[in-house]
Order: structure tokens, then sequence, then C-alpha cells
């Protein structure tokens, strides 16, 4: 790995690192904050943060005020990228902002020409913990957050590794896409249009139809003025699913809130507190 920048903050350190992967087969960039208490020797767990459409790495670390609550509770986090990166990479043809470079949409690409390096559930879910436990010093617990984009990946890894991750939360998280037009898009051009494909990536689907091998809590919190809700979210999907299926979960409407990170910055700290808990 490669050190690309290092920062001490509320007594921790923020380092970016960028690797070779083996399952994107790119160059990837990922950021992890470390508390201060590994600099006493002790190991921590982990929290995972998977970024919206168009973000980086570097979207939450500098805007989602996260830092001082992290090294109190004695919590890593790491950020990866959106997508895989690069001059070989493909991209959108039209160049839009909701498909390829910066919305990965954390699936394996199964279609030409994304195959190749769009294998970001892979990448989350298997290459990436195993590189941060050989590297850093953290324990085996972890726990998956994001948000939109991200929030949907942390649903769907979430849930689809129970074993993996004590804990699930989410801001704003595309909660059934296969019923709204990102969704759809995005599964076409990487999954082809056989829906049953799609099935495995969509939280309110899993949420009805796998068998969990354990019932991994979810917390949701959803601005009621975000103007993606209506079309492009639906949370109310997923939480008549988890009804359904008596399913750990929480959605938090909150009132005047929107979809950025002035409404990630306000309630990060319950997220925090509630990946804790469950540690």
């Amino acid at each position: 790995m490669e050190l690309v920048a290092s920062n001490k903050v509320v007594g921790g350190w923020h380092k970016r690192y960028r690797h070779a992967s083996e399952t994107t087969h790119c160059n990837m960039t990922f950021a992890i904050f470390l508390p201060e208490a590994v600099n006493k020797g002790n190991k921590v767990p982990v929290l995972y943060w998977l970024s919206g459409l168009t973000c980086t790495d570097e979207n939450f670390m500098q805007k989602a005020g996260a830092f001082k609550l992290a090294n109190e509770l004695g919590i890593a986090i790491v950020a990866p990228d959106t997508s895989p990166r690069g001059d070989d990479v493909a991209d959108d043809a039209k160049g839009s902002y909701d498909f390829g470079l910066g919305a990965g949409f954390y699936v394996n690409a199964t279609m030409p020409p994304y195959k190749t390096h769009y294998q970001m559930y892979d990448y989350i879910a298997s290459e990436l913990p195993k590189l941060v436990q050989a590297h850093f010093p953290v324990t085996t617990q972890q726990a998956i957050s994001g948000h939109s984009m991200g929030g949907h990946g942390a649903l769907v890894i979430g849930m689809r590794n129970a074993q993996s991750y004590s804990s699930i939360s989410a801001f704003s998280p595309i909660c059934n896409p296969m019923q709204c037009p990102w969704g759809v898009k995005a599964f076409t051009g990487y999954l082809g249009i056989d829906t049953k494909q799609w099935q495995q990536y969509d939280a309110t689907a899993l949420m009805l139809n796998q068998q969990f091998d354990a019932q991994t809590p979810i917390l949701i919190d959803q601005g009621d003025a975000d103007n993606f809700l209506e079309e492009q979210l639906q949370p109310w999907s997923l939480q008549k699913a988890a009804e359904q299926v008596n399913y750990p979960f929480v959605l938090n409407m909150r009132e005047g809130y929107d979809h950025s990170y002035f409404f990630i910055s306000s309630f990060i700290d319950e997220h925090l507190r509630f990946h804790a808990k469950h540690f």
C-alpha cells in the first residue's frame, strides 16, 4: 500500500492509502481514521462507511464531523471510494453522474465493459476488510454504514453478510432500487435486464426473501425535506418489509432535513453510539 496523506486529528490519525486491487483490477484509494487508543497498543473495532453518488473517500472524512466521538468511543472508520478509477475503467458514455465513475452501486457487474472493474460488492465485503485487518490494529468486530447509494450498499452488504457485521446503519439510503430510476439505470447497465439478478442487491427484496443467518439490527435516518425521498429513496418500502418479517429495524424521520452532509453531521453521533452499543 502507498500512503497518500496523513493528518493528526483529535489525538488520532486520518490516513489515505492507495493500493492495487485484485478485485477491481485497478488502483483503489481508501481513507482510515485510527483513534488514539491504538497509540497505546489497543486494537479497535471498525465502522465501514460507504458514500453516495459522485463521492470519493474524502467526502465523509472531511464533512461528517465524526472523528471526535469516534475517538472517544475507540472506533476506527474506513471510507473506501465509490467506484473503480483509472483511464482504462469504463465510464458512462454520456458522462452522467448516476452511472459509471463515482457510481459503482456496490454491485458485482456482469455486463461488459463494466464487469472487468466494477466488482465493488466483493471489494467492500471481502478484499478491503482483509486488507485492513492485515495492516492496521483492528479487531474482527465490524459495523457498516453509508449515505444514499452508500446507504443502499451498507444495507445490502450488511444483510447478506450478517455474521460479519454487528450493526447496520444508513442516512437517506436507496431502499428499493429495483423500483427507482437510479437503481433501474444502474442495475440494467451493470447486471443486464434479468431482474432476478437485481434482487440480490435490493434491500427490500432481501428483507422479504432471504433466510438470514442472523438479524443484524438496522438504524436509518431520513430527512423529510429530502428532494430524492419520494422518487429515489422510498424508506417506507423497507420499513414495511421489516415489519412483515419482524426484523429489528428503526427508521427516524427527521423534520426539515435534506440529503446533504449538513443532515449527516447532525446525527452522526447517534449512529456512532448505535454501533458502539452493538460491538
